[in-house]
């Protein structure tokens, strides 16, 4: 693609996420909120909700995992939550996290913000990738892998260590693994003209860290704790409908 074909398409991208932050700003009084894409459950004395991760994933002893408050202050009141480590008997770990929006869709946010912030130094981000599920049936379920390189603390010295970040976006009905985020807000504005509904987004994400070298045997394991724990707290795709997802091929 030579240069003034890739201004052109970066221009169109440009435009066509103003055009659809516009549409959400200009129905945001008139909207009402969508189903979730996740199971949930009311949280005491509390508009918000708890997302419901599972307990039990293959042979992983499991724990929940309290959000940091810096997150509570960072993200919009309405945003709910889930987080949950799960750990084999051999010590791999694999961290859990759901973050649900309410009405304010900024909830919804790039992870790159976060894992930088966290100390971590990511590597250029891929395209998409699917893993295949079995459950509800068989499917294609897009993902972003992102891998970084951070620093650990061992007997006293600095240990390099990398990271192995998956995550993807899921609202009722709807997937994405569309780092830009311009799709979901094509989404969102289609369904609140359409409808008058806004699209409740959910943010998944699994992150493991390995020693340097083992990323792919890492993702590989990391596919299995997904291919578990999926269906047992995503709703889309739902088990009776197979054209439910709407992720670009």
């Amino acid at each position: 693609m030579n240069s003034k074909k890739k201004w052109f398409a970066l221009s169109l991208t440009l435009l066509m996420m103003i055009g659809a932050g516009m549409m959400l700003s200009r129905f945001q009084g008139q909207q009402k909120l969508g189903a979730p894409g996740v199971k949930t459950a009311p949280l005491a004395d509390s508009k918000n909700l708890e997302v419901l991760l599972p307990e039990h994933v293959l042979d992983y002893a499991s724990e929940k995992v309290p959000v940091d408050p810096v997150v509570f202050n960072y993200l919009p009141a309405d945003t709910s939550y889930g987080q949950r480590k799960y750990t084999a008997p051999d010590g791999f770990a694999v961290l859990l996290n759901a973050v649900l929006m309410g009405t304010d869709r900024t909830s919804i946010h790039k992870p790159q913000i976060c894992l930088h912030a966290q100390g971590w130094q990511l590597d250029p981000t891929p395209p998409p990738t699917r893993i295949t599920m079995d459950q509800p049936y068989s499917y294609e379920l897009p993902v972003i892998k992102l891998t970084a390189t951070g620093e650990t603390l061992a007997s006293g010295q600095s240990v390099r260590k990398r990271g192995l970040y998956v995550y993807w976006y899921v609202a009722d009905g709807a997937l994405s693994a569309d780092a830009s985020g311009l799709e979901r807000m094509w989404l969102m504005g289609r369904d609140l003209l359409h409808t008058g509904t806004l699209q409740r987004w959910a943010y998944i994400s699994y992150f493991a860290v390995c020693d340097p070298g083992e990323e792919e045997a890492t993702f590989e394991r990391m596919k299995s704790v997904i291919k578990a724990s999926v269906p047992q707290f995503q709703l889309t795709p739902a088990p009776s409908d197979r054209t439910a997802l709407t992720s670009r091929e």
